[in-house]
């Protein structure tokens, strides 16, 4: 299991790509006005205008796990709170996102089964 992509919610698309582009000294490798995406060293980050809509509240960390569905059902059974379900989001990927007892989003990414 690896950490590779981090997601943050934005209220203004155009004021968090000129910063993240500054911030990473690269330009987006996904550009739309849905999500821009960023790849540095292995590692990506978004930048989602719906986040907040979604329920994140901050930036989320997602591992990459094997078995999506059967990761998440350990979480929630061990008593995470289910705040996105498994949802597809475009190039071969799914995402769910949950958080802890504490508040803190945990994010799971996997490729569409």
């Amino acid at each position: 299991m690896t950490m590779n992509t981090v997601i943050y919610p934005v209220r203004d698309l155009e004021r968090s790509k000129a910063l993240f582009t500054a911030l990473l000294g690269t330009g987006p490798s996904v550009d739309a006005p849905y999500y821009v995406g960023y790849d540095v060293d292995g590692q990506h980050f978004g930048l989602d205008p719906n986040g907040y809509g979604k329920g994140l509240t901050g930036a989320v960390a997602f591992w990459d796990v094997d078995d999506l569905r059967g990761t998440l059902q350990a979480l929630l059974a061990a008593g995470a709170e289910l705040v996105q379900d498994v949802q597809e989001v475009g190039g071969g990927l799914q995402i769910a996102t949950v958080k802890d007892a504490d508040g803190n989003m945990v994010g799971l990414r996997a490729s569409a089964e």
